[in-house]
Order: C-alpha cells, then structure tokens, then sequence
C-alpha cells in the first residue's frame, strides 16, 4: 500500500502541473485586467503598477517566475488586497473553511447514512417514499436558494439565530452555513446508501449471515452497510474537498471570510493571483480526499488489493 501511495502521489505532480499551467493562461487570455477601472487610472501609475507586479513582463517569463514562487510555497501578492498576500489571506481563510466543510461534511455523512440504511430497510414503505422524496428534493434545490430562505426564516423571521456574519467562538454563526452546505450533500449520501444497501441486502454473504441467526442489528451494521457504503466514499472524494476549501455560494451569502469568498473577490477583481492559489488548493485536496478514497476501498472491500 505505501508503494502505490507513492506512486499515486508522484503521479499528481504532472496533474497539478498542467491544472496550474492551464489556468495561468486562461485567466490571462480573459478581459480586463486587476488595474481596470471605471476611471482609468493615470498612464504613469499605471506603468508603476504592472511594473512592481511583474505585470510588464513577457506573458511566457510571467508564468516561469510564478511557477517557481509556486515551488516555494509562495503564492504571491493580491492584486485587490495590496496589503495581503495570497498565503497570508489562506492563512486566515482555509481554517473558517475547514471548520464550517468538516462540520458539514461529518453531519452529511451520519445523517445520510443513517437516512439511507434507514429507507432501505423499509423499502416501498411511506417511510421509504418520503425519505425519497425529501431527497429529491434536497438534490434538485441549489445553495443559493436554501441559503436565502434559511437566513430569512431562522434569522429575520424568527430571530433565533443570526442571519449573516461570523464568529469564531460563537456557535449560532455556524450553524446556518452548516446546514446550508450539509443539505444537499445528506440527500445525495441518503440516495447512494439506500439503493446500495437493497442491493446490499440481498447479496450472498449477507442471507448466509441472516442464517445463522445473526441479529439484524449486526446483519445490517457489519455486513450490508460496510458494501453499502462503497458508493458514497466514492462520491465523498471531491465532494470533501469541495466542502473543506470553502463553497462560493455559502460563504458569499453569509458573508464568511473563506476562501470560496475569496475566490468571488479574486474573480471579479481579476486578482491573478487570488484566483491561481484557490484552484492550486482546491487541485491538491482533490487529489488527497481521491487517494484517501481509494485507500478505504480496501479497507472497506477486503477483495479490493492495490498492485
């Protein structure tokens, strides 16, 4: 296993290598540039400006400097924050972003299992058929509209807790953004549990524990959740790393310092920089949440064995 972690590992530098390069010169060819605005800004200034950010340079030699202040772990100036750079608004952002993705995530993942074993269990049951339902529906309803409607009902409406901003050691911030982010991915969990879990139930080995006598309670537990269980770490890949570096929608709604709040500024500001960092580190979660999917298939799946 640690051979192919190695390899697994080595083989991502060449992905994020060309996800870097081809979002380096994407957002270049875009219009606009981080210096534009509405009141064009004087010829001189505007010359000192590229200047001091390299700006001025080739497009090709631009690239080469970036990418060897990537090598080093530096991600270089914001262009819109001039006081900041791209590691110092990490440095702030990602633990806001990794605390509301880990909370998110841990509830989709009890809740929707405990949801889909539930359904399945009580299949073609009005139990079943509303679980279903509720799931559809969870699936089919966008963030930015159950953002909305949260923040108005639980924090104009009701007054219970508060409608945007955030605090760090204040729980009631957390928990509509939680939610928010948890919803969707509960319904999706709830779904992929369920229909592996019938499936589950059925297979060989667990009729063969069913008869002898084994209580259901261990039957569905150990046996037909562990299977079941397959298709949602496969969808918990990048759904993880998605949650964990922040969802644009949420925290631009809520008005949380993440960096998928970051990443809105960075776009509509054209900060090159901004916007190359959040995809570098949205690229390497990807890749880490993948291997550590594909890890637990073995542990999960004893056939499953890595060559």
């Amino acid at each position: 296993m640690l051979a192919y972690t190695f390899r697994r590992l080595l083989s991502a530098v060449p992905t994020v290598f060309i996800i870097v390069t081809l979002t380096f010169f994407m957002i270049r060819l875009a219009p606009g540039g981080p210096f534009d605005l509405e009141r064009p800004l004087d010829p001189l200034i505007m010359a000192n400006l590229n200047k001091a950010y390299n700006l001025d340079a080739p497009l090709w030699s631009q690239y080469l400097t970036y990418l060897g202040n990537l090598l080093r772990g530096d991600l270089g100036p914001s262009f819109t924050r001039r006081d900041f750079s791209v590691n110092d608004l990490f440095a702030t952002g990602m633990p806001v972003s990794i605390l509301l993705g880990s909370l998110a995530l841990s509830l989709a993942v009890v809740l929707g299992t405990l949801l889909g074993a539930f359904a399945a269990l009580r299949q073609n049951t009005p139990v079943d058929y509303t679980i279903v339902g509720l799931a559809t529906f969870g699936i089919t309803t966008p963030n930015f509209v159950v953002a909305p409607l949260l923040s108005l009902l639980f924090g104009v409406v009701l007054g219970w807790l508060p409608a945007g901003g955030w605090e760090l050691g204040n729980p009631a911030f957390w928990i509509l953004p939680v939610a928010t982010l948890a919803l969707p991915q509960v319904a999706v969990i709830a779904r992929l549990v369920r229909g592996a879990t019938i499936e589950a139930l059925r297979s060989n080995h667990v009729r063969t524990a069913r008869a002898y006598g084994l209580p259901t309670r261990v039957v569905v537990g150990v046996h037909a959740l562990r299977a079941a269980m397959l298709p949602a770490v496969s969808y918990l890949g990048p759904t993880a790393a998605g949650l964990l570096t922040g969802s644009v929608v949420v925290e631009t709604i809520f008005g949380i310092p993440g960096i998928g709040r970051y990443f809105v500024q960075g776009a509509l500001g054209r900060d090159y920089t901004l916007v190359m960092g959040t995809v570098v580190v949205i690229a390497v979660f990807i890749i880490i949440f993948n291997l550590i999917v594909d890890l637990m298939y073995a542990w999960l799946d004893p056939r499953v064995r890595f060559d």
